[in-house]
């Protein structure tokens, strides 16, 4: 009651409403600040990690395997082990794609028509025409699927010709030389990545080997799981099924600078952005503290009439914590919501400036991503209301220790 009371009172009756503000703003700010810098970094990892990963694979079989008949066999005994979704044989080589309106270089990505309807990223995500005929014909037929970016450079439709130039797809006595062909669009994809949309073509798998040369091999078996996370361990299990010719690696591997980077910086923003909490709470001592010396009087009126230093340290120590714990509720409200609104935030702010503020051919992706993780907003909470407690225990401690004789000598 009396915790209540002083938090409430006004400045003339010695109280400390406005510095209670301040610091209830301040551990607001803080603690929505960080919740919300964490969920979009949180989205973006899940959206980059949906799309890089659901777009390449995540583990891949490379060796002395991918050679001859062996290869369909061990995709087969891949494609059995627990957990895996997909192991497909793939092609993986550069070219340079010719269109009515530019010509450019393309990723070209040889794979088989089953597995390219089971890569549900490009298969589900099919913005004009349709894969029926893809890998149909003689050495899997001329259709081809062209990310949507790269089609609109080209100036090309699904059923228009886009001529493919192999830098060595043809065997001479002297060498490879360049091979050229014409192909006809079967339909376009856009997978929401512009690194994707913009440069990737996908090959029926034999008209790729023919194409560039591959003769009756693959770059590589690339392997999906259930769950990304949980590459690195079964790859053990993968290279059993695979055989002894095989090598196995998985994404992190491959793209370790990366993802180290991405876990890097969230630690990193963790720290910095915990430190304003820290700080806001600082706010709590200097409000406690004014709060004390205006309440000397009381203070020792409690003591005197047989209030022990417990009951005093408890008084503004929840006065301190209360501030903390209403501070934290509401970062954590407008965190949330900022975070689960952050579409129609993102949309809101485009329009007001006129201005694109995420470009998608910057940040790799078409929209803001955000990811509400409760265990690290339950963590939030927690370390906001530990330093809210922490720096209110200091003055409360002080008050506590307040000798009554001293506090009332001149009054």
């Amino acid at each position: 009651m009396l915790a209540w009371r002083y938090l409430r009172a006004k400045r003339q009756q010695g109280g400390v409403a406005l510095i209670s503000v301040i610091s209830f703003i301040g551990i607001m700010l803080a603690v929505g600040v960080l919740i919300a810098t964490m969920s979009v970094m949180n989205g973006f990892r899940a959206e980059l990690l949906g799309r890089i990963l659901g777009f390449q694979g995540h583990v891949f079989v490379t060796g002395g395997v991918l050679d001859g008949p062996g290869r369909d066999a061990a995709a087969a005994a891949i494609a059995k082990v627990p957990g895996v979704t997909l192991a497909a044989p793939v092609i993986e080589a550069q070219a340079i794609a010719i269109g009515p309106s530019q010509i450019t270089g393309a990723f070209v990505r040889g794979i088989g028509a089953q597995d390219l309807a089971k890569t549900r990223l490009v298969s589900g995500n099919i913005v004009q025409g349709r894969l029926t005929g893809f890998g149909q014909g003689e050495y899997g037929g001329d259709l081809i699927v062209v990310g949507e970016r790269l089609a609109q450079s080209l100036g090309v439709m699904p059923g228009d010709t886009v001529t493919l130039i192999s830098p060595a797809g043809g065997a001479t006595a002297f060498g490879g030389t360049p091979l050229q062909k014409p192909y006809t669009v079967a339909a376009t994809f856009s997978v929401g990545m512009s690194q994707f949309d913009q440069a990737y073509i996908y090959m029926p798998l034999e008209q790729a080997q023919l194409f560039f040369g591959r003769e009756d091999s693959a770059d590589a078996i690339e392997v999906k799981v259930v769950d990304p996370d949980r590459a690195p361990a079964m790859r053990a299990d993968i290279a059993r099924a695979a055989g002894p010719a095989a090598i196995v690696t998985d994404w992190t591997q491959r793209d370790t600078a990366f993802w180290g980077a991405l876990a890097v910086e969230r630690v990193a923003m963790r720290l910095i952005l915990g430190m304003l909490i820290v700080i806001a709470a600082l706010n709590i001592i200097s409000g406690l503290v004014m709060l004390v010396k205006n309440k000397t009087r009381d203070i020792a009126i409690l003591r005197t009439i047989g209030a022990g230093q417990g009951s005093v340290l408890r008084i503004f120590f929840m006065t301190g914590a209360t501030i903390g714990a209403l501070g934290t509720l509401a970062g954590v409200t407008l965190g949330v919501l900022f975070s689960v609104y952050i579409g129609p935030i993102q949309s809101f702010v485009e329009w007001a400036t006129g201005t694109q503020v995420f470009a998608s051919d910057v940040y790799y992706l078409s929209r803001l991503p955000a990811k509400v993780d409760p265990v690290e907003v339950a963590g939030i909470s927690v370390f906001s209301l530990g330093m809210a407690c922490l720096w209110s225990l200091i003055p409360a401690w002080r008050a506590s220790r307040l000798d009554p004789v001293e506090a009332l000598r001149y009054e």
